[in-house]
């Protein structure tokens, strides 16, 4: 998805990342501001996962919510 559009549209599925990724705080969410690469990061943080395992999970999270 265009990043554009996605930090667009973020505000509307930033609820989704919530219940999806219940340990994300609203700082995380408002930090991340659409970006996949940043979910990720904060993924990786909050779950101990790998880079590859959080990259993976944001990706397929954005994918699902075009």
């Amino acid at each position: 998805m265009n990043q554009d559009i996605l930090e667009g549209k973020w505000k509307q599925i930033a609820g989704k990342v919530k219940a999806k990724w219940g340990d994300l705080t609203d700082d995380d969410i408002t930090k991340v501001n659409g970006n996949a690469e940043r979910l990720a990061g904060v993924i990786q943080e909050r779950y101990g996962k790998t880079r590859e395992q959080a990259d993976k999970e944001a990706r397929d999270f954005f994918d699902q919510h075009r």
